[in-house]
């Protein structure tokens, strides 16, 4: 699986009509509604926005696209053909369309959106797509430092700390690597 590591835009104008392809790199469902609704913000005369997306959940691969008020299958299917066929998780694409007077039809539509949506993909910064799990763990003040060292060695990162009587950690770190992190807590090899 892949993902993007960066908003990304084209445009492309065709038939008279100007098509805007925006890709966003999306963690949560939320996410991406939030990044459609920023879109709708943007362009508020766009005649449509439509869109796909493909998010990564503990459920497994969640998914959703629209026409955006286009006949039904011709804007939000071929964009969401591209995000499945490129392999593409927890991203965004939207094609905005501005309508200038030419009808396409359906064959023109399907064309339209679905070459927006993969000229967007291909030209976006694309990597590797990376599991990540979240940890919490209980540490004395005299492990911390040698632990620090260690996660970042694991490609990990603190989200937050709680200093009491121990330290209460938070970390983010590859899934793969959390077995590993989690053997030299236990067996406290830093």
């Amino acid at each position: 699986m892949y993902c993007v590591s960066a908003p990304h835009s084209i445009e492309d104008l065709i038939k008279k009509s100007r098509f805007i392809g925006v890709i966003t790199p999306c963690q949560t469902e939320h996410d991406a509604l939030q990044a459609i609704s920023q879109l709708h913000t943007e362009h508020a005369h766009a005649t449509h926005i439509a869109f796909a997306y493909r998010i990564q959940s503990s459920e497994g691969i969640r998914y959703r696209f629209h026409d955006a008020g286009e006949p039904s299958g011709t804007a939000g299917k071929p964009i969401y053909q591209h995000l499945e066929g490129k392999d593409l998780i927890n991203v965004l694409v939207a094609v905005i369309r501005y309508f200038g007077g030419v009808k396409l039809g359906a064959g023109g539509l399907t064309r339209a959106y679905g070459n927006t949506a993969g000229t967007v993909i291909e030209s976006a910064a694309i990597t590797d797509y990376i599991a990540m799990t979240t940890l919490h763990l209980t540490l004395d003040y005299q492990q911390l430092q040698a632990f620090e060292y260690h996660l970042k060695k694991q490609a990990g990162v603190i989200l937050q700390q709680d200093f009491v009587e121990q330290v209460h950690i938070t970390v983010e770190l590859p899934q793969s690597n959390a077995d590993s992190l989690l053997q030299s807590v236990n067996g406290q090899r830093f």
